[in-house]
């Protein structure tokens, strides 16, 4: 029974606010340690539920994040950038029996904790056939196609409500509470250690391959805070503009899709100014 973890940062216990997460700030280093202990208590869980393997996937920003010498040694991880299915690496191997999503966030435009989509401002709404997408949705969509259900989802109470949008079968752990964008009420690592634990045991339950999602054309739409940023991105082949701020593809699967939505954001970063946006 093979499980696999992908690890962001933003819905991590006792993330509140940028420099928690923006590698190099001594914030950041603080925080890799409690990021870290959330999926060493969530491969304690699924070990006690009854995985025979774990796989961490890195799935924030540079994806160097977690602290290799603190993981539990039953488990092995995929640290680093450019890899081709980005924060569900690991999935097309096709033998992943569930995967956890753990320290995830709302989408962009949504309330919770650090809420964004990919790019941490930028982007300000992204639409997935229709229906508003955050991470959580996106990715859910590639590993549907796998036939690997989501088992577990951790993060901020909003993104644990968000969840059940789009993994309704999921469990839940909220590790803190959201007030504002940058400010929750947050439990201590001590208390979210024991939750996510007994959650990720609970939650190997609901592992087992299921049938995979037939692949569809997905259809995506992303809206931007400047006119500019919507005109990189209708660089990409098949991203044709649908307003000012507003472009648009549609791809013939989920594979497809979050492809070419890390090459849009890719080219919105990379259009970005300092100062200007």
């Amino acid at each position: 029974m093979k499980i696999l973890i992908s690890a962001d940062m933003e819905g991590a216990t006792g993330v509140t606010w940028p420099a928690d997460v923006e590698p190099g700030t001594e914030q950041w280093q603080r925080c890799r340690s409690m990021f870290t202990s959330d999926v060493n208590a969530a491969v304690e869980g699924l070990f006690e539920g009854g995985a025979t393997e774990v796989l961490v996937n890195e799935a924030h920003s540079t994806m160097r994040n977690l602290l290799l010498e603190e993981l539990n040694g039953e488990a092995t991880m995929i640290t680093g950038r450019h890899k081709e299915l980005s924060m569900v690496e690991g999935v097309q191997s096709g033998d992943c029996d569930g995967v956890v999503f753990l320290g995830y966030h709302c989408g962009a435009g949504d309330e919770g904790v650090l809420a964004h989509t990919y790019l941490p401002n930028a982007v300000t709404g992204v639409w997935l056939d229709g229906e508003p997408a955050g991470e959580g949705r996106l990715n859910a969509a590639v590993v549907a196609e796998y036939g690997t259900p989501v088992i577990l989802v951790t993060g901020d109470d909003r993104a644990c409500e968000d969840a059940a949008s789009y993994a309704p079968f999921a469990r839940t752990v909220a590790v803190k509470d959201h007030v504002s964008r940058y400010a929750a009420r947050c439990r201590p690592p001590v208390r979210t250690a024991r939750d996510i634990r007994a959650g990720a045991r609970g939650a190997m339950l609901l592992a087992g391959r299921v049938e995979p999602a037939a692949p569809s054309p997905r259809a995506v739409e992303v809206e931007v805070d400047s006119a500019h940023l919507a005109q990189a991105a209708a660089i990409v082949p098949g991203v044709t503009r649908t307003g000012v701020r507003r472009v648009r593809y549609t791809s013939p699967d989920a594979y497809e899709m979050i492809r070419c939505f890390k090459a849009v954001t890719t080219l919105i970063s990379n259009a970005m100014e300092a100062h200007y946006g």
